[in-house]
């Protein structure tokens, strides 16, 4: 699973499909067609027939923010729904949060204290069940043009979460994809 924050103004609420049609999908999507975790072409159009792979995506808010950026009511209103998801996900095996909020959303839907688990770009820790909480920081159009979060940091997190799902994964319509082999990142990524 992929949690982002909220749906983005001039994306998922426009599209109707996370990511779809704002910068942020841009670099989500390419990733998760490089790693095997999405097949076809992403073109910012809910209907380009891009289908994801064994990954589902969803939002930790379930409404436009005010200033795009979810409020501590918004995110505590919407966690009941978080916590819906994750338990109808029985096969669930690793969470990505897309920044703070978002992990914070997730510890708080699992009933964990938020300073038992520090967010930090990278981090892979373990939660009930033997799923993961993987973080990485949000790939917002700020944190890439800023350079906080470059394509290559956000691929080594994926690289990782990848190597920690063994097996083919299963598509929405019932293919098998064989994983792809997992690369170690170099000394200087």
């Amino acid at each position: 699973m992929v949690l982002g924050l909220a749906p983005g103004v001039r994306g998922a609420n426009r599209t109707g499909r996370p990511f779809t049609g704002d910068h942020a999908g841009k670099l989500l999507y390419a990733t998760l067609l490089k790693f095997g975790m999405a097949l076809g072409d992403y073109r910012e159009d809910p209907h380009d027939g891009m289908e994801l792979i064994g990954v589902r995506i969803v939002n930790g808010v379930r409404c436009v923010p005010p200033e795009n950026k979810p409020t501590p009511s918004e995110i505590s209103t919407c966690n009941r729904f978080l916590k819906t998801e994750f338990k109808g996900m029985a096969g669930l095996k690793v969470i990505l949060a897309l920044g703070l909020i978002a992990h914070t959303a997730v510890l708080k839907a699992y009933g964990i204290p938020v300073s038992r688990v520090k967010f930090a770009h990278g981090a892979i820790n373990p939660l009930p069940g033997g799923v993961l909480l993987a973080d990485s920081y949000h790939v917002s159009r700020y944190n890439t043009q800023t350079g906080r979060l470059t394509t290559e940091m956000f691929e080594a997190v994926v690289r990782e979460i990848r190597s920690h799902l063994s097996g083919p994964l299963q598509s929405n319509s019932g293919n098998d994809f064989p994983a792809p082999s997992p690369r170690r990142p170099s000394r200087g990524s």
